[in-house]
């Protein structure tokens, strides 16, 4: 596998966490103000929810990385 393959391969991952892990500990507004939404969300913590995602999409992509190693899957076994 490449470095730009091994890059999409995580970016892809990456994206896939992150909204999987945007739900997580939201609370909306009890009283929104003029011009809130009322789904909006009291604090939503992106720096966190961006860490976190960053970690779970570096353990998903280095099990990828192992599995692809040791050849258990091939994506060149799908175009032969």
């Amino acid at each position: 596998m490449s470095w730009a393959t091994g890059l999409m391969v995580y970016i892809v991952i990456w994206w896939t966490v992150l909204f999987a892990v945007l739900p997580l500990g939201v609370r909306r507004v009890d009283k929104p103000g003029r011009g809130e939404d009322h789904g909006a969300p009291e604090r939503p913590e992106l720096l966190r929810k961006v860490i976190i995602t960053s970690a779970v999409a570096a353990v998903v992509w280095l099990g990828f990385f192992v599995l692809h190693q040791l050849d258990v899957f091939s994506f060149r076994r799908l175009v032969e």
